[in-house]
């Protein structure tokens, strides 16, 4: 139980900063624009460890990607939830994978913090190319809150949202 109040107490925190911030990039690494980024020395080691789960992602590697979750990692993602790093890993990575290995994406804004054990990371963006044979153009925003487990940094939580850019032709 608790646990699960300082799960909340982070999510809370990472919503309140993201309403006056911003987030990006779903499913693939990318560079933020010049300007755009606002990270705090806290993060920074987070931020490393969200661009190599978005690489990996990009490269096809399931493992490095389900490597860089806790175990008990929560993703929210189109409305489902998968309540741990297996579940995802059985469901929804393969196919987050091949998104991600046909489509690019592009950092609008991205802003992250963190008080030594716990770092949030909040990503604008946007994605674009062809998915199964249809065309992507989407908005997207991304949070990622990580935990330091040991030494090193690893993604406890990831929310992704998106939406359709209406493209209008001549």
């Amino acid at each position: 139980m608790k646990d699960h109040h300082n799960m909340l107490r982070i999510l809370i925190s990472a919503a309140i900063i993201a309403t006056g911030s911003a987030s990006a990039s779903a499913h693939g690494p990318a560079k933020p624009a010049a300007g755009s980024t606002n990270v705090a020395p806290a993060a920074t080691e987070a931020v490393a460890v969200v661009d190599a789960f978005h690489a990996a992602l990009k490269r096809g590697d399931l493992a490095a990607a389900r490597g860089c979750l806790m175990d008990d990692a929560l993703i929210f993602e189109g409305g489902a939830v998968e309540r741990s790093a297996a579940e995802y890993a059985a469901h929804h990575l393969p196919a987050d994978a091949e998104f991600a290995a046909v489509t690019e994406q592009a950092i609008s804004s991205r802003r992250g913090d963190g008080d030594g054990r716990t770092a949030w990371v909040l990503t604008e963006g946007q994605t674009t190319g062809t998915w199964r044979e249809k065309p992507v153009d989407s908005v997207t925003t991304e949070t990622m809150i990580l935990r330091k487990s040991g030494a090193s940094w690893r993604i406890q939580h990831i929310h992704w949202s998106s939406k359709s850019v209406s493209v209008t032709k001549p």
